[in-house]
């Protein structure tokens, strides 16, 4: 469960990297007063700003679910080779969701992203009930 945490964890920094860069490329070309930034609030901003934004928030959202059933296999020393399978798939879709998001951001195809993540997610905690029984 580890190594799918810890991927889930390098995607959300690649996330961040992407957004701030965005960020401080917005204030340098002048696009974006920094300001602006305080409260992000204001002037209308360019798309890239918003969509880099949301899509970091959404790293911290059904992922949480994630590391918090995650925690619980590793804190209680249940091995499943269902729940290894359902981790990789979820940061799998997350990755996608997150590159669609990021480039062609097709909302249809972001949200069947979500959707099978999040039934990976259930899946996880369905699986660690049945094995603490």
């Amino acid at each position: 469960m580890i190594y799918p945490m810890f991927a889930m964890i390098l995607l959300t920094t690649i996330v961040a990297v992407i957004a701030v860069s965005c960020r401080f490329n917005s204030v340098k070309s002048g696009s974006v007063p920094i300001k602006y930034y305080r409260l992000m609030q204001g002037d209308k901003i360019p798309e890239v700003i918003t969509k880099t934004t949301r899509c970091v928030n959404n790293m911290f959202e059904v992922p949480m679910l994630f590391y918090v059933v995650s925690t619980l296999y590793i804190a209680l020393h249940i091995e499943s080779l269902l729940a290894i399978i359902l981790s990789s798939i979820f940061v799998g879709l997350r990755c996608v969701q997150a590159y669609i998001h990021l480039t062609y951001n097709n909302v249809v195809h972001r949200m069947l992203a979500f959707w099978f993540g999040l039934i990976c997610v259930l899946l996880l905690w369905v699986n660690l009930l049945v094995l603490q029984m």
